[in-house]
Order: C-alpha cells, then structure tokens, then sequence
C-alpha cells in the first residue's frame, strides 16, 4: 500500500498522530466538559466549542505565514507540540467542582484551550505542507492524491483509541469513587443545585442518583457535590492522556526529521520542482481556484463538526446507550468517525487507483463535489430517523423537563451509519482538498495555503454554535435539515466550477 511512496510519508503520519490523539479527546468531551464542569447550557458550551475549533484552524494560517517567512518548517512544528502539550497539561490539572468563582476557573480553561489552538496553528498546516513537498518530486507527482489518503487515514489509528481512552479515564475515577456513570446526571446535579429542578422532575433525579451511588441517596445536595466534583476530575485526567500521545509524537518526529524535505533547499535530496518561477498571472489564478474551493468547504465544515457538537448532544439525549447488555458512553461515537477512515481508506483508494488505471478516474475538484453530495445525505438519514422526537427543551431538567428513559430513545445505529456515511465523504473531501492545495499552491505560499485550508475549516467551525442554537430551540429533524442544505449548496457550487478548477489544476 505504501509502495512507491516517499519514505517520510509514514513518520510524517505518525508524528501526526498525537496531534489526533488529542483533537478527538476534545472532540469527544469538550462540550460535554464545559457543560458538566459550569453548568452551561448547550449554546454557551456551543460557543466556545466553535469558537476554540475556529482558533484552531484559523491559527493554522498564522502558522504557515510564520513557516514561510522563517522558512524553518520544521523549527515551526517542534515549537507547536510543545506548546500542544503546554495545553493540555493546564486542563488536566484537577480543580474542585462545582467551581468557586466561575469566570476565574472558566477563564483559566480558555487559555489552556488557546493554548492548544495556538500549538495546533503551528503545527497542523506546516506538516501537511511537508508532506505536500515530499510530493512535487515528478517521481511521487502521481501519487498525491493516494499520499494523502493514506497519510489520513495513519493519523486517524491514534484518533480511534482517544475517545476510549478518555471515557475510560473518567469512568474508571467514578467507579473508584463508587459512583457509576450517567450522562444525564451532571445537568440534573447543577439544575438540582441551582433550586430550579421541578418536583416531577426531583422523583425522577432520585431515581438516577440512588443507581449511579448503587444505594439510597439521603441528602441530594451532597450528593449532587460530590458526583460533579468526581466526575469532572475524571474529565481533567483523561485530558492528560493527550500529553503522553504529545509526548510520543515529538518522539517520532525528532528521531526522523531527517527523513523530511527542506523547502527551498535541494540538501534533502528531493527535487522541489516549484522553484520554478511562475508568472504574475499564473499565480492570481491559482490563488483564485483555491479562494474559491476555501469558500466553498466551509459550509461543508461547518455540517461535518457537528460531530463533536450537537451529534454528541444527540448521542447524550436522544440515543439508547445500550446495544444488548453492553451499555456505553455517550462520547464513545466519536471513536466510530477515526475507526471508519482507517477501515474505509484502503477501499476508497483502491476504488480511485482501479478508475486510474482504466483513465476514468474522476479529478480532485470532481471527487469534492462527490463528497459534498454524500455528507448531505448523511444528514437526510439524521432528518429522517428524528422525525417524531421531542424538543430538546421538554427533556432538560435545566427548562424544567425530565430526560427521556430508553423506551423513548432511537437506537444507536441511526448514529452509526450517519458517522460511516459522513466518514465516506470526508475521505472524498478531506484529503482531497489537503491535495488539491499542496498541488494548485504557488510554491513561495505553500505554508500559507494549507494555512489557507484549514483557515476556511476555521470559519465553518465558527458557525458552530448556530447548530447548538437550533438544537435547543427547534425540532431536531429541523436541526439536520439545516445541514442537509448547507451540503447541498456546496456540492452544486463546486459542480459549477469544476472545468475552471480541473483546467487550473493541470
């Protein structure tokens, strides 16, 4: 599979592991951290969601400015897992819940994200660009699209096991602590707290917290203490199993930083074929292509993150956490998205090396289009298997609802096969669009415009929070619907502008 490929391909991807690692960490508990940590409902927890997703991409194009002008690619990466680490550890660090001065300790959890964020910037797009360089050697050329598949789905291994390892943290702590695990309880703990929980709603909390202490809870105030305080120092150690992923990147990335290209430099022994001038005109093009495709995919972010957002408030409130007498946790989905990507990448780029061999192998810009298309049906799926479901505001005891018993639930794979169905058409965008950049970018803007990529995932990843906004406030088939259009209007833009971008992609 990785015949005929350069030989820093696969270290490149396993430095990027960590990176993963602890991208799908916060995917999988962030929003539900912040919730069970403040007490913040879903459109609060959903702002600073997108707002620290927007930072992360965002600051990738700082990222690749910076590599550019130093022209130190690697210097820039190394500084970034550093930093990422830095992050990670303020988070971990436990802190007694419920929080003594809300601002004091939110604020300490924003800077350790920022952190993160700024360390991501650094890192994320200047790696991509290395491996985008190792490609221009004419030798490789043909393979690029089938690199960065396969460069990918690598990363995604160590994104797998992420969500397995946080809940397992978090759920070991609580049943050290000889409490058990339920979702819903740290909503009720806070609402219960706040002296706004209904009396119906005090019957059913009851029930919850004798199952999740496995006796008779007399005092619900103490009770409601000590579950969030658990709880949450579950959460700030399983933040801390991303410093060990941190760890063992810098590891791997160190030991072979030899094996990578030097931009602007032939000392690594690969033929950087960009350093030939373009002219002026040239140039304006293709930065327009890729203005125009960078435009076009933040819509198709702004769906696809939901992932970590309001599909895991989904998984959390509408879904049966159980599938025969296994019973999971809400953020183990975030596992399925990693795990489809390295299952599926072998068949997609087997599927696109058979059409290449036959000359019938569709172009990057046309596999994009492909992928928009899949992703809005992804949410067709999602539209249509919560049709008939409550508002989100009947079941939260913080609106003075009770939350759904598993009678009233939908089964777990409606949320399955929307993740395989979304992942499919990742991998038709995703390392497409990493491909269509590091092949269309003038080669003095390289950094700059994998910078430019994951600046566009940045304003998709703003628009986060509108999705939890709807989905406190309207029909959550209505919620997916959104997304279905949204898809939808990017497949049918980049189908309108597929003969200019395939002509200047040549």
């Amino acid at each position: 599979m990785f015949k005929g490929h350069p030989k820093g391909l696969i270290p490149a991807a396993l430095a990027n592991m960590g990176e993963r690692f602890g991208f799908y960490t916060m995917m999988a508990i962030l929003v539900l951290f912040l919730q069970a940590k403040f007490g913040l409902n879903g459109t609060h927890a959903g702002i600073i969601y997108g707002t620290f997703y927007f930072s992360i991409y965002i600051l990738a194009l700082v990222g690749g400015i910076i590599a550019d002008r130093i022209q130190n690619f690697k210097g820039t990466i190394l500084v970034g897992l550093i930093m990422m680490a830095a992050g990670y550890l303020i988070l971990a660090i436990p802190t007694p819940t419920p929080v003594s001065s809300l601002p004091f300790f939110l604020t300490i959890t924003i800077v350790g994200l920022f952190v993160i964020a700024f360390g991501n910037g650094l890192f994320k797009g200047n790696l991509q660009a290395l491996v985008g360089q190792m490609y221009d050697n004419e030798k490789y050329d043909k393979l690029r699209d089938s690199g960065f598949s396969l460069f990918y789905a690598f990363i995604n291994v160590g994104a797998i096991f992420a969500p397995l390892a946080a809940v397992g943290i978090r759920n070991w702590w609580l049943e050290k602590n000889n409490m058990h695990y339920d979702a819903t309880l740290p909503e009720q703990c806070h609402t219960y707290l706040s002296g706004a929980m209904s009396p119906e709603a005090v019957g059913r909390y009851q029930v919850y917290a004798d199952k999740a202490a496995g006796s008779t809870v007399t005092d619900l105030t103490s009770f409601s203490n000590e579950y969030l305080n658990i709880f949450n120092t579950g959460f700030h150690y399983a933040f801390g199993i991303a410093i060990i992923a941190m760890a063992i990147s810098l590891t791997i990335f160190l030991k072979n930083k030899k094996n990578f290209p030097n931009p602007k430099s032939k000392s690594s022994g690969i033929e950087i074929t960009g350093e030939i001038k373009m002219e002026a005109k040239e140039v304006a093009q293709r930065m327009y292509a890729l203005l125009a495709v960078f435009g076009v995919v933040i819509f198709f972010w702004f769906s696809f993150h939901q992932n970590g957002l309001t599909l895991t408030f989904f998984a959390r409130d509408y879904t049966v956490l159980k599938v025969g007498t296994y019973s999971f946790s809400a953020e183990i989905f975030q596992s399925m998205n990693p795990f489809f990507v390295v299952f599926l990448t072998p068949i997609v780029v087997g599927l696109f090396g058979w059409l290449r061999a036959r000359n019938i192998e569709p172009s990057t810009p046309k596999k994009i289009a492909i992928g928009m298309g899949i992703a809005s049906l992804a949410f067709v799926v999602m539209a249509v298997g919560s049709i008939g479901l409550p508002n989100f505001s009947t079941i939260s005891t913080a609106t003075g609802g009770i939350p759904l018993d598993d009678a009233h639930r939908v089964s777990p794979y409606l949320l399955l096969g929307t993740y395989f169905i979304l992942t499919v058409a990742e991998l038709f965008i995703s390392p497409m669009g990493i491909s269509f950049v590091s092949k269309v970018a003038p080669p003095q803007y390289q950094g700059m415009m994998q910078g430019g990529w994951l600046g566009a995932t940045a304003l998709g990843n703003g628009l986060l929070f509108i999705g939890a906004i709807l989905y406190d406030t309207i029909p959550i088939w209505m919620t997916w619907s959104i997304f279905v259009i949204a898809t939808a209007i990017s497949m049918f833009t980049i189908m309108f502008m597929i003969k200019w971008l395939e002509r200047v992609a040549k």
